[in-house]
């Protein structure tokens, strides 16, 4: 089964042809980091009103890429939420309009199911059912035993802000733009994690996360100290990264001890931090299990991973209408 998927929950508008759920035949992403870096955030009618602009060059960049027309293409499934109702709401309506005008099936798609799907594309040694699965991005932060595809059973979920927000919030008070998180991940390397006392939450036995106090003690210290420049930088970044790093893999550690599972699923655009992936590898390593992530390209935003999902959606014989709408919130 080739299964288009649409992606345009946020800030990328992207389109993928997927085989069977796993083989990746074409994708194109077109990002609007550019536009929003001004502002040192995602402006939510601004993303809208690129995706209109953006949605069929990207479709027809997926199937020029994949050597495809959309003859050959066999059911359509597109990102229904969580994210931007806006810009969920471009993706899902050039789906609709495709499902009606090809008379191909279509399916709506949680774009946190995505990310979970991201693992099996285009790899030879995908991880067994059941496993855990920690899903950390710029919205969410959560742990779960992912039973089948399509079935999960979560276990601990953000309070507040999500990692990958922490880590774009930080950057931005630290002056190194939108987004953060991969700026603070380069200059952690040279720096000194333990340079700067910083609080890690909730640290009971409770899976759930916060990071708004850590974000807020940040503040506190540039308000204090002033906006640091050099190693001092690269320390605070290191000390910041430590302390997310920390709560995210102690967190991690207790719910592997909690269900009993030996393998790990790490997904979302925070899979991709280095200082996260060294200790999630180190925590594996120690307890003779395996640690599985996708493919950096498949951690971000991306469609594929909508397809991949998709696929486990339509082959269980579910089908959406053209009543079809975006869901701003949507949990697994």
């Amino acid at each position: 089964m080739l299964v288009l998927g649409i992606e345009s929950s946020c800030d990328e508008t992207a389109a993928a042809l997927v085989e069977d759920g796993v083989r990746v035949r074409g994708e194109a992403v077109w990002s609007q980091v550019s536009l929003h870096a001004e502002y040192g955030g995602v402006v939510p009618e601004l993303a809208s009103r690129a995706h209109v602009v953006s949605i069929i060059p990207v479709l027809q960049e997926a199937l020029g890429s994949a050597g495809l027309t959309l003859d050959d293409v066999d059911a359509v499934a597109v990102t229904r939420g969580p994210g931007l109702v806006g810009a969920l709401l471009v993706g899902v309506q050039a789906a609709k309009a495709l499902s009606y005008a090809r008379r191909l099936p279509l399916v709506g798609v949680n774009h946190l199911e995505g990310h979970l799907a991201a693992v099996y594309l285009d790899n030879p040694n995908p991880p067994p059912l059941p496993h855990l699965a920690l899903l950390v991005s710029g919205g969410n932060s959560v742990l779960l035993v992912v039973e089948d595809h399509g079935t999960h059973r979560v276990l601990g979920d953000t309070r507040d802000d999500a990692a990958g927000e922490a880590f774009d919030k930080v950057g931005k008070l630290l002056g190194l733009g939108y987004p953060g998180g991969a700026q603070i991940d380069a200059l952690a390397a040279t720096g000194n994690p333990a340079a700067v006392n910083l609080p890690r939450a909730m640290r009971g036995r409770g899976l759930d996360f916060s990071f708004s106090g850590l974000k807020t003690a940040v503040s506190q210290y540039v308000q204090k100290h002033g906006l640091p420049t050099g190693q001092a930088l690269a320390d605070l970044c290191a000390s910041f990264q430590a302390a997310v790093v920390d709560q995210l893999a102690h967190k991690t550690s207790l719910a592997l001890d909690e269900t009993g599972l030996s393998t790990l699923v790490v997904a979302g655009g925070v899979a991709c931090n280095r200082g996260l992936r060294a200790a999630l590898e180190t925590e594996m390593a120690q307890r003779g299990g395996t640690l599985h992530a996708p493919r950096p390209r498949h951690c971000t935003d991306n469609a594929a991973m909508i397809a991949a999902a998709g696929y486990h959606h339509l082959r269980r014989g579910e089908r959406a209408d053209l009543r079809l709408n975006a869901v701003a919130s949507l949990p697994l």
